[in-house]
């Protein structure tokens, strides 16, 4: 290697001390920023549980950190802070805050703040009855939040629109903006804020005409519910208070006079008693405003001074530096400018050259990417259509009673297509996990009961194969947790069928136990172990690649793609998780892996729809009207047929537009509806039933492709999803839950 010249010796002391010293100064305006962004959102959490002195202290400190000019351009975050912590009592105040961070929103080009801003200048105007400027207001943060294209805060103006409405009278409308508004907030995980737009929603629902809204005051309990369940859980004794008052307008409704009374002497008991923490809070914030004040008059006589002295002494020391090392650089490019020129001039050309090819190869294999990616989805979604047919009549003709020699070639047929549908199942996943279209969904699900539904699916795979399942779960795990049921159940399922399929008359031990918690986390151990013919040393290191099984002769024995393994390992490294392996060959092999999960907060069941039991009961289909919305014939035909074997009463349409007439016509109990369709989409149809029909049951039915997103059809109004071809059995069973769920609302 080429030892440093002497020239290039001189300078290294030099450089090195420049470096330090411009470090130094940058990591402590990095460290007094933190500090600033903890007290900010220190002082937010403590508002939200009305501990008012912590919030007031915790602003106070960020505002004397933010005095500084070179830390100014925190002020809006600060005095939005301040604003909200007056906007409980005093509104003059507040709105005398929130003008500053608009003020200040502006003068530092922070749009985000300045949407915040305006949102909560409209609500403190609307708390002050000025609903016309609020109005103004509110649709300017909209306006910011739009052009930022940022949809979740635009849940807040939802929710500023919803208080508006309400504030108005204007109760049907205020339940259109809370409604969203609330389920915005819960998925971006915003408890809080949640929980404020649920309470108003019970609210409006309590004083709301029944004749206008179907049972309001039903739903305002449940409503008030959920807010004390999280309330108590959170300590936001705030909402804890309001549900006294918005109980008292229930009882009222209910025409229970007394009972009224007394929740409403018990709101106003409450709720002065937090004025009173709010009003010895306010005080001190005065006290420490003056402070600042105070504060603000010295600094203002010496800060010119000091920074004059603090900018002089660093840029006297900088120039200094700079000079020498530039005088010394200048000569150093001037010796070996000549020197170097050419060889520079050859290698930028050269480089140029192979950055072109690069370029090229680059672009090609994406375009080869998304071909193969664009062909795979064409070519799965295809192959449903005609599968659809396959299965459906093989499902009638099984019902009606064959011979025993036509039973026999209609299992083989059943089971030839569901070997082919799994096959289209995987080659679609590996596909969408390839592109980068699979996300992880974050809520609440019962563990337990997704794996035993894998084990009693798997239950006839097992017993055909005389193997015995041994199955361990850890009691102490929580009932609940948050994360993605559908992914760990496919993952689980692909892990115990390779176990399955390559034992024989052995034993398979699925153990699921915690391997690490705390109060609001805990780690999951998943363990598979079977023994079965093993895997060898050799194919280890490649059975979790695509088409990759243990050799030929166990691909021509067992059949299959070797895909399930694949795609369990792209899944876990999604959920941040991989996939470990222990097998000897002839002796059986072991999968395990560990997941971190949120402990789920426990919740009303009764509010938790989706989760409901689903009693399945003939009787319950019985005289039930359906309109099967689908273009293709035999479909048409099949799913009629299907339907009618539980005595259900049909119609057929062809297209999206003859939905909606027949939607706005006829009352159906459930509608069954194709997503490609000639003329309007599906999705499309959807919404415009929406538009006058909200309480109808309307489920998906079709082939789902690569580039459709589930929360597409869940936003569009949809209440459920059925992949075609579909199981029978998990046809009714969804068409159940959807009737049952219905019938609970209209209660």
């Amino acid at each position: 290697m080429r030892q440093p010249t002497s020239e290039y010796k001189i300078f290294l002391p030099l450089i090195l001390c420049l470096l330090i010293s411009v470090k130094s100064f940058s990591t402590q305006i990095q460290d007094t920023i933190v500090a600033i962004k903890q007290l900010q959102y220190s002082a937010a959490k403590a508002l939200e549980t009305e501990n008012f002195m912590e919030a007031v202290k915790n602003l106070n400190d960020a505002s004397k950190l933010a005095m500084l000019p070179k830390y100014r351009s925190y002020k809006p975050n600060i005095e939005l802070g301040i604003a909200e912590l007056f906007y409980l009592e005093y509104f003059d105040k507040a709105l005398e805050e929130t003008e500053k961070a608009i003020e200040s929103g502006e003068t530092y080009k922070n749009f985000y703040k300045l949407g915040k801003a305006y949102y909560l200048y409209g609500v403190i105007l609307v708390s002050k009855g000025k609903s016309e400027k609020a109005e103004i207001y509110l649709n300017k943060a909209d306006s910011v939040f739009t052009e930022l294209k940022d949809e979740n805060s635009k849940a807040y103006v939802l929710y500023g629109k919803g208080l508006l409405a309400l504030r108005v009278g204007n109760y049907e409308k205020s339940i259109s903006y809370l409604k969203p508004a609330a389920e915005s907030f819960k998925n971006q995980g915003l408890l809080y804020q949640e929980v404020s737009a649920y309470s108003y929603l019970a609210d409006a629902l309590s004083l709301i005409d029944p004749t206008i809204y179907k049972s309001p005051l039903a739903e305002a309990r449940v409503l008030m519910q959920i807010v004390s369940e999280i309330s108590y859980s959170q300590g936001f004794s705030k909402y804890l208070v309001e549900n006294h008052r918005i109980n008292s307008q229930v009882l009222i409704a209910e025409r229970m006079g007394s009972e009224a009374e007394e929740e409403l002497k018990y709101y106003l008991t409450q709720k002065d008693s937090l004025r009173q923490i709010h009003l010895k809070a306010i005080e001190r914030g005065i006290q420490a405003e003056s402070a600042i004040g105070d504060l603000n008059e010295i600094i203002a006589t010496q800060q010119d001074d000091l920074s004059k002295q603090e900018k002089s002494l660093f840029f006297g020391k900088l120039t200094g530096w700079l000079s020498i090392a530039l005088i010394l650089i200048l000569s150093l490019l001037t010796l070996s400018l000549y020197k170097n020129n050419n060889l520079r001039a050859k290698a930028n050309e050269l480089l140029q050259d192979k950055n072109t090819e690069l370029q090229e190869a680059k672009e090609d294999a994406e375009k080869a990417s998304q071909a193969k990616a664009q062909f795979l989805s064409t070519i799965t979604h295809e192959l449903r259509t005609p599968m659809y047919t396959v299965t459906g009549l093989t499902h009638l003709l099984l019902e009606e009673d064959p011979k025993p020699e036509q039973k026999e070639h209609l299992n083989s047929l059943k089971f030839s297509g569901e070997y082919l549908l799994s096959l289209i199942n995987n080659i679609l996943d590996l596909n969408k996990l390839e592109a980068n279209k699979v996300e992880i969904e974050k809520a609440p699900f019962n563990l337990k009961k997704r794996v035993d539904g894998v084990l009693i699916a798997l239950k006839k795979s097992a017993e055909a194969k005389n193997n015995n399942v041994h199955y361990e779960y850890d009691p102490t795990l929580p009932n609940e947790v948050i994360g993605d049921s559908l992914k760990i159940s496919q993952i689980l399922i692909n892990l115990i069928s390779n176990s399955i399929k390559f034992t024989e008359n052995g034993d398979i031990w699925v153990r699921i136990k915690s391997a690490e918690r705390t109060t609001k986390k805990v780690v999951i151990h998943f363990e598979v172990e079977d023994t079965g013919d093993g895997i060898s040393k050799k194919k280890q290191n490649t059975i979790f690649e695509s088409f990759s099984q243990g050799s030929l002769q166990i691909n021509r024995k067992y059949g299959g793609t070797g895909l399930g393994l694949s795609i369990v390992k792209n899944l876990l490294e999604l959920m941040g998780s991989k996939i470990f392996l222990e097998s000897k060959l002839g002796e059986g092999s072991k999968f395990w892996f560990n997941i971190g999960y949120d402990i789920a907060e426990s919740r009303n069941k009764a509010t938790e729809l989706k989760n409901m039991e689903v009693v399945f009961e003939d009787d319950i289909f019985e005289n039930k009207t359906v309109m099967i919305v689908e273009d293709n014939k035999i479909n048409q035909m099949i799913t009629k047929k299907i339907l009618e074997k539980k005595k259900m009463t049909c119609t057929v349409v062809d297209n999206g537009m003859d939905a909606i007439k027949h939607a706005r016509k006829e009352n159906f109990d459930v509608i069954l509806m194709d997503i490609h369709m000639p003329g309007i989409s599906g999705i499309e149809a959807t919404k415009k039933i929406r538009e006058f029909n909200k309480t109808v049951p309307i489920i998906a039915l079709t082939a789902i492709t690569i580039e459709e997103n589930l929360e597409d059809f869940y936003k569009a109004g949809f209440n459920e999803f059925i992949p075609k071809p579909f199981n029978a059995e998990d046809f009714f069973e969804k068409i159940n839950r959807v009737l049952r769920s219905n019938d609970f609302l209209l209660k």
